[in-house]
């Protein structure tokens, strides 16, 4: 019997990569992605308005929860909980955006945003199957970044330009900075730069530390130039009125 809010003893079973469940979650989010294309036009001002607040009111709850239950199950610590991964940052960043439709932010989660979510929806881990609360968690802490990003494309018409992929790089290392003398201090691993993550991922083919970091290096700026191919050469964000 699956116990879905448990920790150990749970009984629904490990999470199966490219399994039913996945495969489902994946197949509802692109079907999604499609819809936001193909009717952002039908998108009246209160449908504009309901769908950015719904969408951010989901990614506050879900981050929340998650610091709950982890509260609730002994599993909350500094080295692991902190918003300082990319898809925790722009769980946040990404309401933000859509409530105060920051073009700035926009740029970010364009690129980092989707980059990394449409990683970890692809090869995720949440280590528990479905339907145990952390395998929706899981897709409701990446999914609806994909989607605000989209949804600011497609809808409100903002655009990423090649000065917007300049400051995403730029911005990205900076980061890095104290995120590395975090990691010192409390010996965590947060952006994975100390060492690889327990669980296998991509990086487990990138060699070993510190040469995996220039392997993630390369795949970030190989995600961001395809993510930004669509707009080639390059267009100026369409500003649109309040809605």
């Amino acid at each position: 019997m699956c116990r879905p809010f448990q920790w150990y003893d749970h009984g629904c079973g490990p999470f199966v990569l490219f399994g039913p469940a996945h495969l489902a979650g994946l197949g509802l989010l692109l079907a999604a992605v499609v819809a936001l294309v193909l009717w952002r036009r039908r998108f009246t001002p209160r449908a504009r308005r309901l769908f950015r607040y719904g969408l951010a009111g989901l990614l506050i709850a879900n981050e929340i929860s998650t610091h709950i239950w982890h509260a609730l199950v002994g599993q909350w610590t500094v080295q692991y909980m902190l918003p300082l991964h990319l898809c925790s940052l722009f769980s946040w960043l990404t309401a933000v955006m859509l409530l105060t439709r920051s073009y700035r932010i926009y740029e970010l989660a364009y690129f980092l945003g989707i980059g990394g979510a449409v990683q970890a929806l692809i090869t995720p881990h949440p280590g528990f199957g479905f339907p145990h609360y952390r395998f929706f968690q899981s897709y409701l802490a990446h999914a609806p970044i994909v989607l605000g990003a989209v949804y600011m494309t497609a809808v409100e018409g903002y655009r990423p330009t090649l000065r917007s992929l300049l400051r995403v790089a730029v911005a990205i290392h900076l980061y890095m900075i104290p995120v590395f003398g975090l990691n010192l201090l409390l010996d965590s691993n947060y952006l994975f730069i100390h060492r690889k993550p327990a669980e296998p991922t991509l990086l487990d083919y990138l060699g070993p530390w510190p040469w995996y970091i220039l392997g993630m290096e390369a795949i970030g700026l190989l995600t961001c130039l395809l993510l930004y191919l669509p707009f080639f050469p390059g267009r100026k964000p369409v500003c649109v009125d309040s809605g």
